[in-house]
């Protein structure tokens, strides 16, 4: 694995202490050895997109009202992060068959027509081509792939739709009942890389 330049890295687990999904995006990062990272620890959580947030964002940029810009301005600054990165890491555990609350908000205040996606005669294309994604992912029963994972096939589709594919994805799933071979094999998956 050669080294990065820029990473962004998204924390989704509630958990800053004991979180799988934590342990694995360290280790990755520490094979990565970016020259320069950002990271987003959405433990805190994020606004959720709200009837002002939507007026605002689809409010021509330069028609915005500076309370509208003010509206945007968080999410501007997640898009900037997500724009300036060439690779991003997002770790995170899978709560009730899904992703996080706060992961999804995040996902709201990114995938912005005309920032992170447009729309064509043939639908919509995403903006930030030439990145690359790992998703580091932690579970307590849910199988990643499985027809009742909606975490891992719903990140690669929504980074898809921002013009992210080439997406790696490494999974400490099932640890109730893989014990820690579950972690073991997700590091050495990362090891691999």
């Amino acid at each position: 694995m050669t080294q990065v330049k820029s990473v962004l890295r998204i924390d989704a687990s509630a958990r800053k202490n004991g979180s799988s999904s934590r342990a694995l995006t360290d280790a990755l990062l520490a094979q990565l050895a970016p020259e320069n990272l950002v990271v987003r620890d959405l433990v805190m959580g994020l606004p959720f997109v709200t009837e002002d947030w939507v007026g605002a964002n689809f409010t021509d940029e330069a028609d915005r009202s500076d309370e509208q810009k003010t509206t945007l301005s968080l999410s501007d600054t997640l898009v900037d992060e997500l724009t300036a990165a060439d690779t991003l890491v997002i770790g995170t555990p899978i709560y009730n068959f899904g992703i996080p609350a706060a992961l999804k908000a995040w996902v709201d205040m990114v995938a912005r027509a005309r920032k992170t996606f447009h729309y064509t005669a043939n639908g919509p294309e995403g903006l930030l081509t030439g990145k690359k994604a790992y998703i580091l992912i932690a579970s307590g029963g849910t199988e990643v792939g499985s027809e009742i994972d909606f975490a891992s096939g719903y990140l690669r589709h929504v980074l898809s739709f921002i013009g992210i594919t080439d997406v790696t994805i490494v999974s400490a799933d099932q640890q109730m009942v893989k014990g820690e071979s579950a972690i073991s094999g997700a590091h050495d998956v990362i090891a691999a890389l």
